[in-house]
């Protein structure tokens, strides 16, 4: 991998797009103090991730982008983009050119970018790492900072060489690990707070679970009986509603008719009685008559409802699970029914008043003697049926009432009727048919009113079914009600079925008792919780297998990087000692590990009180000195080249970018730091900004750095007599 170009624009001094190739192992920037050409070394340290403004020689980042000037507007925004040949794969990407660049705004906001796709900081980072390369180092030394590694402390002193051995990426992956684990350890701590808090719950779960398990058998009998009681009530229910339909048909079709005939006789009437008074009064009076019938019949329809009512309530307190309960044989009650049906039968051709007293009695005491067989003197029901005897009582002064009234306007009606046939002969026959024809109608309303009577009584079972049905759904679940699959026998008879359904009530009872009504909610949430508890478990112990290969990883690493960084450092030191004899003509020079007590941080465990740090030992040929301290200037500047270009050496990074690192040198020594940049361009590239002529000699490429009124920096091409030129 080589550097091919950078370009800037808006960055800094460089207002223009400016661009840069590198096409030699040594390109050398020149121009006059002021001119830019440390913007071209901070540039790369830009566009590399360097985050510290004032290393980039600015308070904050708007200083990054050019300002304008009197000639010049200003820029909304420094861009900054270095590419690299990567034919080969250096960089861990699957490029043969990559492009990176870096541009920040006004408002300070940074986009980074790889071969023009948006990336973070951090990608950038890791990606540079691995070919040793990155915003700040030993390759990238900006002016006045080449004794930065002799002015730093031990420790930082040693995150540099670690830097330069190409030992970044252990230390991004160590941290990594580390940042994992801590994530890891503390994700363990909260599944097992979790675990500990839901254990007392399961516990009592799982006791009722077992108490439940043993209600099971119950709840298959209780699902069983509910699905055969059902079918047969459904059955029960469907015939009785298919015979009110069969019965109710033929008596609908044939009212229908029967008012087509009416209307019709009706008319014939109507033409020839004209408009009378004799024969509006006999229609009032059949008005009247018709309609003192209708609501006889109604109290005859309620009269046999009250019937109804009675076997319903029988039903509701036999499903009430009360002690004092009795059961009415189904036989019993048919026959009250065949009874009371025929004894109002025989009312529906009589005008006697006399008669029907009589027979109202008839049922009165049919009432009693059902009441007395049934109930026997049970006080629990004297209260119903004396409220049951009294409805009898109204409704049979009603009828009563309406009978004799019937009587005295049927009475009105024959005289009247006289009248008008002694004087219309002619409607005779007409309204006779008229007449008889009303009474077969109104026989067939009350036959439609006696099924829609039976049909009330159907519906009034019907909605306790549903009652039973929506209360089994909840006690049992669905598979109680589902019963189409359930074969049975439809002789069965209605004591059966009532049979069953105080055994179902029975079962019903013991459920309650043990608690098994709630037992499906209760093992649902068991199981749920269990299942919870035990995917917590494998969640610790996946943790703690990750814990574990994380801790084995970061030892990996720290011994890798313990290891390698042992091994770089006796390589340094071996060119680091050839270095500093050439500069100096001899003397000693050399690296070593110390150990530095430092500041404990929040968090950190007592016994980490010292750390390593590197230290620096030098020996001057005919002088005596100790420490580093004691070097003047020039020896400073000496020994940092010398152990800079030692390092680079040892693991040469694809480019080395120097800002001036010369400028200290007198003429004997910059020919040996231009010999020895020579020799170091065999493995890096080189970018030297510079003032030394022995350097620039060194340089296949020069480029030239001016500035104008506009405080714009321009580039320049020049040969090296007018560089020399330039920088006199």
């Amino acid at each position: 991998m080589n550097l091919k170009q950078i370009e800037m624009s808006g960055f800094k001094s460089f207002a223009k797009k400016s661009v840069l190739d590198f096409k030699t192992p040594i390109t050398a920037i020149v121009g006059p103090n002021g001119s830019g050409k440390s913007n071209v070394a901070e540039g790369f340290s830009f566009v590399l991730g360097e985050q510290s403004i004032k290393s980039l020689r600015g308070k904050r980042g708007e200083d990054l982008i050019y300002n304008g000037s009197t000639s010049g507007t200003r820029a909304n925004r420094a861009l900054v983009r270095v590419i690299f040949d990567n034919k080969k794969r250096l960089l861990e990407i699957d490029f043969d050119e990559v492009v990176i660049e870096r541009v920040v705004h006004r408002d300070g906001t940074n986009i980074y970018s790889i071969n023009g796709s948006q990336v973070r900081l951090r990608d950038i980072v890791e990606l540079l790492a691995g070919a040793n390369i990155g915003p700040t180092g030993h390759h990238i030394i900006s002016q006045g900072e080449a004794d930065r590694i002799l002015n730093v402390n031990p420790r930082e002193r040693k995150t540099i060489i670690e830097d330069a051995l190409g030992l970044k990426i252990y230390q991004i992956k160590r941290k990594d690990s580390e940042r994992k684990l801590e994530k890891t350890e503390e994700n363990i701590k909260q599944v097992e707070s979790l675990r500990k808090e839901i254990k007392p719950h399961l516990k009592f779960l799982q006791k009722q679970a077992d108490k439940i398990e043993k209600t099971l058998e119950m709840r298959k009998d209780l699902i069983q009986m509910y699905r055969e009681y059902f079918k047969r009530e459904d059955t029960y229910l469907k015939d009785k509603k298919d015979y009110i339909e069969h019965e109710s048909r033929e008596p609908k079709q044939k009212l229908q008719k029967i008012e087509g005939e009416i209307e019709k006789l009706q008319k014939e009437v109507d033409r020839e009685q004209g408009t009378s008074e004799e024969s509006k009064d006999l229609k009032n009076l059949e008005k009247e008559i018709n309609e003192v019938r209708q609501k006889k019949g109604k109290f005859i329809l309620e009269l046999g409802r009250h019937e109804g009512e009675l076997g319903s309530l029988k039903k509701i307190l036999g499903n009430s699970g009360d002690k004092k309960s009795v059961s009415i044989p189904l036989s019993k009650v048919q026959d009250l029914m065949k009874s009371v049906e025929e004894k109002i039968d025989s009312l529906k051709e009589e005008s006697d008043v006399s008669k029907f007293k009589m027979v109202l009695s008839q049922i009165k005491d049919v009432f009693k003697n059902f009441i007395s067989g049934s109930f026997g003197n049970d006080t629990d029901y004297d209260s119903q049926i004396e409220e049951i005897e009294k409805k009898v009582k109204e409704t049979n002064g009603s009828i009563e009432g309406l009978i004799s009234k019937e009587n005295e306007l049927k009475r009105k009606f024959d005289d009247l009727q006289k009248g008008i046939e002694e004087n219309k002969d002619t409607s005779i026959k007409a309204e006779r048919e008229l007449f008889n024809i009303k009474i077969e109608k109104n026989e067939i309303l009350m036959k439609l009113s006696e099924l829609k009577s039976f049909k009330e009584k159907i519906d009034l079972e019907e909605g306790e079914y549903k009652r039973e049905l929506t209360q089994a759904a909840v006690l049992a679940g669905r598979d109680a009600i589902n019963f189409n699959d359930v074969n049975i026998n439809n002789h069965e008879n209605r004591e059966e079925q009532d049979d069953r359904r105080r055994q179902i009530e029975k079962i019903k009872i013991r459920l309650e008792d043990a608690g098994g009504a709630s037992g499906e909610e209760i093992t649902k949430e068991y199981k749920e919780v269990k299942e919870r508890d035990e995917f917590l478990k494998r969640e610790v112990e996946d943790l703690e297998k990750s814990a574990k290969s994380l801790k084995k990883l970061i030892g990996e690493l720290e011994e890798k990087l313990e290891n390698e960084f042992v091994s770089g450092l006796s390589k340094i030191n071996e060119q680091f000692q050839d270095f500093f004899s050439l500069m100096f003509g001899g003397g000693a020079a050399s690296l070593s590990i110390v150990k530095e007590k430092r500041v404990k941080e929040e968090g950190e465990d007592e016994e980490d009180e010292t750390s390593n740090g590197i230290d620096i030992s030098v020996n001057l040929p005919k002088k005596k000195i100790k420490g580093l301290m004691m070097l003047s200037g020039g020896e400073r500047a000496l020994t940092s080249i010398a152990l800079l270009f030692a390092m680079s050496q040892v693991n040469p990074p694809p480019f080395i970018v120097l800002d001036e690192t010369d400028a200290a040198l007198d003429e004997a020594n910059s020919k040996k730091y231009g010999d020895m940049i020579k020799n170091l361009s065999k493995h890096s590239q080189l970018i030297l900004v510079t003032h030394n002529r022995e350097t620039m000699a060194r340089a296949g490429v020069l480029y030239g750095v001016t500035m104008g009124s506009d405080g714009i920096s321009k580039l320049l091409s020049v040969d090296l007599e007018e560089a020399v030129e330039v920088v006199k």
